[in-house]
């Protein structure tokens, strides 16, 4: 046997260092690096790896699968590295799914690579000689020099990879945090098309912008050899279509439509988990919430409404008399609206739920959470694949039972109507609009509310991921929101995705205990977006596409077969 040279060992490896290389930069997008303009180019080295190795490889789909699955891999694994402070074994397991979103993007980027034109083996020396006369006289006859080629290559794979992003949000209940278009998620101007396409329109841009940066760097290389170049219009289109992105969304800034002033103040208790339902610590929790709250309520002007975050007392508050007691007592004594996160049990089901308590606590307002989150709040298939249950341990020792309505809150100020959401809800489009549309009972809320308790996850990146997944929603609706949560991020963020006011420390840390107090401009007219009427649309029509793009990629190479 001869031995393997070292250049031959390095084009074997690395396709897949190119692939884990995308997965890590596809990581510094988010906190805690929050390295936003690596988004224009994370999916690059994924893309050359499928696109330019493997030429002898038998089953190429095969092994494009596999360099997807690894950036995917590498990706969710660092990205979601907070999920070890819940359950190590969780963390290592779930990507092993979450990956596959990506191994099939990948593949499909496989099928839409480019063929170059083989020379015919059986060529005459003359043909031979006239074929590198005609080399000499234009440009060589290569898909990667046109521009419309390029466009259309770069359309087809945004739509597929905005189309994974829109599967991985809602199959199996769904988990569609992170998508490509959040890492924009500090660029206000940018993201203003949120309104009508959803995360999936920035989503669709990046992955497009991707693309074309990898044929221009070939059509360069190509160029080069040859020293003959073309206009490259498929570069110069798709920066004019960024600027013009980034212009409406700089005139959208501009709009003001009508508000009127609401004063909030949101807790932030910072109890440690394993504290909030251990009976011991329950005296420490209740004067704890008494002394943040009269804080509160010694601004001035006072606050029209008061938000504890979820989970916030030791016991049901509608069921169990000592938590009850003390929210009842206070809410009399503060004379203002109490928003608050607790345990609801009804019939023997037990529900994540949200209560507003008003007028001296003689109207209580309950909304009973819509979407659980698996692993979470409820273990699938508990009883039936009890596998399951042994991977998150003692975490989730029983299951919470979903609501079914989409809770509207009003506030004793009747101009002001509350979406009531809890946890991870924020971070889900199709959800959150389904408070804001207009119902029989409500005109739709025009002020989101977040409650949540993320003391889970400690000091560690997941809060700030949660934050950054959550203002979309803001721009989707046109409508501000308040976080409060038990030990960070508690915040205000206006109806463009801007957060306006942050609590934090002195050493400026969000994991801190206080209140944040001040003033939210709510709009008075209950005007509804693109998104807002018509959801994951655009998303939507990804998928169609995606779909006709493989029907018909697969009937042209059985077509050549046939």
């Amino acid at each position: 046997m001869m031995p393997v040279s070292w250049s031959s060992k390095v084009m074997r490896v690395w396709p897949w260092l190119a692939a884990i290389c995308s997965g890590l930069l596809y990581t510094g997008c988010f906190a805690p690096f929050n390295l936003t303009w690596l988004c224009w180019i994370a999916l690059m080295p994924l893309i050359a790896a499928i696109w330019f190795s493997g030429e002898e490889s038998r089953h190429r789909w095969l092994r494009n699968l596999g360099l997807g699955y690894v950036a995917g891999l590498a990706f969710f694994w660092t990205a979601l590295s907070w999920l070890t402070t819940v359950t190590v074994l969780g963390w290592f397991v779930l990507q092993f799914y979450m990956a596959i979103y990506v191994a099939l993007w990948a593949c499909f980027c496989g099928l839409l690579r480019p063929r170059e034109k083989k020379k015919e083996s059986s060529a005459t020396k003359w043909d031979q000689m006239l074929a590198q006369a005609r080399s000499a006289a234009a440009p060589p006859r290569s898909p990667w020099t046109k521009s419309a080629n390029n466009l259309v290559l770069a359309f087809l794979l945004a739509a597929a990879w905005a189309t994974q992003e829109w599967l991985r949000g809602w199959v199996f209940s769904g988990w569609g945090w992170n998508g490509l278009g959040v890492a924009l998620h500090g660029n206000w101007p940018l993201i203003q098309i949120a309104e009508a396409t959803g995360v999936a329109g920035l989503s669709f841009m990046v992955a497009f912008a991707n693309v074309i940066l990898v044929t221009t760097v070939r059509r360069l290389i190509l160029e080069a050899s040859t020293h003959r170049t073309r206009p490259h219009f498929d570069l110069t289109l798709t920066m004019a279509a960024i600027v013009g992105v980034l212009t409406f969304g700089l005139r959208a800034g501009q709009i003001s439509p009508p508000t009127k002033p609401l004063r909030v103040a949101a807790v932030q208790s910072n109890v440690p988990q394993h504290q909030k339902f251990d009976p011991q610590f329950t005296t420490k929790i209740f004067d704890q919430f008494r002394r943040l709250s009269e804080i509160a309520l010694r601004s001035n002007p006072p606050p029209d409404l008061l938000i504890w975050p979820e989970s916030s007392m030791p016991g049901p508050v509608l069921a169990e008399q000592e938590s009850n007691k003390f929210v009842m007592d206070l809410a009399t004594s503060a004379e203002t609206d109490l928003l608050l996160g607790t345990i609801d049990e009804q019939n023997h089901d037990v529900y994540n739920a949200a209560l507003l308590i008003s007028d001296g606590g003689e109207r209580v307002q309950v909304y009973r959470k819509v979407h659980l989150v698996p692993f979470g709040e409820y273990v699938p298939g508990r009883h039936s694949v009890p596998l399951l249950a042994r991977i998150v341990g003692d975490q989730v020792p029983g299951d919470f039972k979903a609501g079914n309505e989409f809770t509207v809150f009003s506030l004793t100020n009747s101009d002001v109507q509350v979406a009531p959401l809890i946890c991870f809800e924020d971070t889900i489009g199709e959800l959150v609009r389904k408070f804001v549309l207009p119902s029989e009972t409500s005109l739709g809320a025009n002020l989101l509310v977040d409650i949540t308790n993320d003391g889970w996850f400690l000091h560690s990146a997941g809060s700030h991921q949660h934050l950054a997944n959550a203002i979309f929603r803001c721009v989707e609706t046109r409508r501000p929101m308040v976080r409060a949560a038990n030990t960070g991020v508690t915040c205000f963020v206006n109806q463009f995705g801007r957060v306006t006011q942050v609590l934090l420390d002195d050493t400026g840390s969000t994991f801190t205990e206080g209140v944040l107090t001040g003033e939210i401009n709510v709009p008075t007219e209950h005007d509804l977006t693109f998104y807002t009427r018509h959801g994951e649309l655009f998303a939507k029509i990804c998928a169609a596409i995606t779909a006709v793009a493989i029907l018909i990629v697969f009937g042209m190479r059985r077509s050549k077969h046939v």
